[in-house]
């Protein structure tokens, strides 16, 4: 305020040298960020300037983002520069327009001339405000594209889900699975009509993750190499799930096929001089009774362990815990696409690997059981 003690304020604050030296850094950061964007799509598009296996495991690790991340970034910050250097050159000229009324404050000899002084320095801090609020909105602009923005939970899950649709069918499965068992308490037909297309679900994860080299690697450096990492035990449980999840509704469309087959060449044994077509009836008819038969049948067994747990307990309990156990797989499921914590991740598989040690992989054994004793001729 010393400084503008005839005025009483100061019209244009601002430190020239500061923004000056800020301009400074921003662009030498532009400058590096530029040949880093260069170098690295170099390096993501194949460069012949460097190959083998150290360039190919590097390239896969890198993501097809980061050039665009680190050019966008270059850009934004070449842009402050720009700015902030506009606006180091206008605060230079407000500040000596400043210092110009100052002087003519103070050497004003009359309140008329004092005030037309003054007047003339409001004038010019409206318009330095302006201007400074300008800059600002620019220089927030071009910081929030600096770096990616974080996505919201819906565009997270749905990145998860397109990046690995074999997860994603594992994943509904284990939540249609336990709805099924919940609705099955209340409404058993809707509830085995759901655990089917749980099943079906659980096949084509099966089929999705047995397909990608991605999937199969941790299990077969670990087969070979003994290299039992997270990624192992990660893919392990999976299989087990989508094995498991699949035998009741690959077992119960197979007897419904079994069935289906027999009573169609009844059919045509019974009138030689029919059509194919005749037959199709009730081998129709035999394949849905006996696939939803068989399926409800299976729907029925239980864990040999959990069995012999709950042995002295009620039906309704032995249905409300076999509810509670689909639960935590749906509940694991869910975790997938809430949370990118790595602590999170390994808890979910180590869940899902007690689950599926106790519960699943004993009851798919006994269910594999009972399919063979339907299936067996």
């Amino acid at each position: 305020m010393a400084d503008h003690a005839a005025l009483g304020f100061d019209p244009a604050p601002g430190n020239p040298a500061a923004v000056l030296a800020l301009t400074k850094k921003l662009s030498a950061s532009a400058t590096s960020l530029g040949e880093a964007s260069r170098i690295v799509k170099s390096l993501v598009s194949h460069s012949s300037a460097w190959q083998g296996e150290a360039a190919t495991a590097f390239r896969a690790s890198l993501s097809q983002d980061l050039p665009r991340y680190l050019q966008s970034a270059h850009t934004s910050l070449t842009e402050a520069a720009r700015r902030l250097t506009s606006w180091h050159d206008t605060l230079v000229a407000h500040r000596a327009l400043a210092a110009r009324y100052e002087s003519r404050a103070a050497a004003a000899t009359t309140e008329e001339a004092l005030a037309d002084a003054r007047r003339l320095a409001r004038e010019l801090a409206s318009e330095h405000a302006a201007a400074a609020r300008k800059v600002a909105r620019t220089l927030n602009s071009a910081a929030d594209r600096l770096a990616p923005k974080e996505p919201g939970l819906l565009a997270s899950a749905w990145h998860k889900i397109t990046d690995d649709p074999g997860d994603a069918l594992s994943n509904a499965s284990a939540i249609l699975g336990a709805i099924g068992a919940g609705v099955a308490l209340l409404c058993p037909p809707a509830g085995l009509a759901v655990m089917l297309v749980a099943g079906g679900l659980s096949l084509a994860a099966l089929t999705t993750h047995l397909a990608d080299p991605k999937f199969r690697k941790p299990l077969v450096d670990g087969a070979s190499t003994g290299e039992f990492d997270a990624d192992f035990w990660k893919s392990a449980v999976t299989l087990l799930g989508d094995t498991a999840g699949s035998v009741p509704g690959v077992a119960a469309v197979a007897s419904g096929a079994k069935a289906g087959t027999a009573a169609a060449r009844a059919a045509m044994a019974a009138a030689p001089g029919a059509s194919a077509l005749s037959a199709l009836s009730p081998g129709a008819t035999a394949f849905r009774s006996t696939t939803w038969s068989t399926a409800n049948t299976l729907r029925e067994v239980e864990s040999p362990l959990t069995a012999w747990a709950l042995r002295a307990s009620p039906q309704t309990t032995r249905d409300r815990v076999s509810v509670a156990v689909a639960g935590t797989g749906a509940a694991t499921a869910g975790l997938d696409y809430v949370s990118d914590n790595e602590t999170v991740e390994h808890s979910s598989t180590a869940v899902d690997g007690a689950r599926g040690v106790l519960e699943d992989a004993p009851s798919t054994v006994a269910k594999s059981r009972q399919f063979w004793t339907v299936m067996r001729p």
